[in-house]
């Protein structure tokens, strides 16, 4: 059985690392889970608990307790649930796949935007034209894993590349060798003659980070 005061600490590190990367103006509440009940555990004097290294701040996660003074060394995991609470934008009715989005098919809705994968947008003007990939429910939020990824310009065709390192930034003109889709990666020649791997990052627009 946890003392009372080590359930409030775990209760305070789950909410203070979900917040670090929760959007502002968010709700974070956090359930507690039960240790595994075949641990038989040494009595321990001090207790730690610590987010373990690549466990989500998010949804279902699990909190590490470490003895760092008792007769043994223990470490062990205790699961918990961190729900996330915001105003976003949701579909207002079932929608599906390869619709393009307007403002008459999106509502807002206050949910657990950590109950599921993926970003989500607290402004429908973002979304208006973009086209789902996959159908959506009713009241269900509308995450990006769920829209088709944006062609930005096509194979052939020039492009703005901004090239940045530290400390310096110098923007050029370049052949696309390929179509740039949103968020990949894609070649471009530039007039040299030189080739080069950069990011599409928008309407005919390529960054390439040194």
């Amino acid at each position: 059985m946890l003392e009372p005061a080590l359930i409030e600490r775990v209760r305070q590190l789950a909410e203070t690392a979900a917040r670090a990367t929760a959007p502002a103006g968010t709700r974070v509440a956090v359930e507690i889970g039960q240790l595994d009940a075949r641990l038989r555990l040494a009595p321990c004097q001090q207790v730690q608990p610590y987010l373990p290294p690549g466990m989500s701040a998010w949804g279902r996660s699990r909190i590490g307790l470490r003895c760092t003074d008792g007769v043994a060394r223990w470490n062990v995991t205790l699961p918990v649930r961190v729900s996330v609470y915001g105003r976003v934008v949701v579909a207002n009715a079932p929608l599906p796949a390869g619709v393009n989005l307007s403002q008459e098919q999106l509502a807002m809705a206050d949910i657990d935007i950590a109950a599921e994968p993926g970003a989500v947008f607290t402004d429908a003007a973002l979304l208006l034209g973009r086209t789902l990939a996959r159908p959506l429910a009713a009241a269900e939020a509308v995450r990006a894993p769920a829209l088709k990824s944006r062609q930005w310009f096509a194979a052939g065709e020039t492009v703005q590349v901004r090239v940045a390192g530290e400390g310096f930034a110098i923007a050029s003109e370049a052949q696309a060798l390929s179509a740039g889709i949103e968020g990949q990666d894609v070649r471009v020649r530039f007039e040299s003659g030189r080739t080069a791997s950069g990011r599409a990052v928008g309407e005919r627009r390529v960054e390439l980070l040194l």
